[in-house]
């Protein structure tokens, strides 16, 4: 099992494609351009589902099938975010994924309805088994299967030693791959202190998986 954690970028690569025009031509039906905005920003769409889907829907709730529902939101959503873009187009696209996520746990868990303003990116919290199946990579032998097991709760253990804000400000750079200003606007905190806390998060989850089962390489 490998476990990969490096500090990320304070920014990502910019499309080559002008995000503007894209979107306008996906939401006047144009197929092409829905199919880039899919291929270019599906995977992290996925990666967040995954992570903030609540943990007691594994094996009932597929998160593909709360990214198709997203990727319904965001079509049919597409030319009132043209009309007002407020936000970061990833911003939004984030948001209206946790709306599809939100609606899912609605139906099968009685949680309550999110607010009808987009006034927050907040979005379910990513729990710590969710974050430590990504974190664990899957075995093929019986034998290597119990060891990663084992592995994995010891990641939900070191996952759950950090404060709520840590764990959050790790998700959100790290997993979800946003940038420091971003994350920032997620967190409603200065891009300065994201970077801080974002640090802070990585020094202390590599602090204590470190100290895990012997296994110092799966830190790098």
């Amino acid at each position: 099992c490998a476990f990969m954690m490096s500090a990320m970028p304070d920014s990502l690569p910019a499309n080559s494609l002008d995000t503007t025009d894209l979107i306008r031509r996906a939401a006047g039906g144009d197929a092409g351009a829905w199919s880039a905005i899919l291929a270019s920003h599906g995977p992290r769409l996925r990666t967040i589902i995954r992570l903030r889907l609540d943990p007691r829907l594994a094996g009932v709730i597929d998160p593909s099938d709360v990214l198709q529902d997203a990727y319904k939101l965001i079509h049919d959503r597409l030319p009132n975010y043209l009309a007002e873009p407020k936000y970061p187009f990833f911003l939004w696209l984030r948001y209206v994924a946790g709306d599809a996520l939100a609606r899912v746990h609605r139906a099968q868990l009685r949680t309550k309805k999110r607010g009808p303003a987009l006034v927050s990116f907040a979005l379910p919290e990513a729990s710590s088994i969710n974050i430590a199946g990504l974190l664990v990579g899957r075995e093929r032998s019986p034998d290597a299967e119990a060891i990663r097991e084992e592995r994995r709760r010891q990641v939900v253990a070191a996952l759950d030693a950090m404060s709520p804000d840590d764990r959050e400000v790790l998700v959100l750079r790290h997993f979800e791959q946003l940038t420091a200003h971003e994350a920032a606007a997620v967190l409603g905190i200065s891009e300065a202190a994201a970077r801080k806390r974002y640090l802070r998060a990585l020094e202390r989850i590599t602090g204590l998986l470190k100290g895990l089962d012997g296994q110092p390489e799966w830190v790098s």
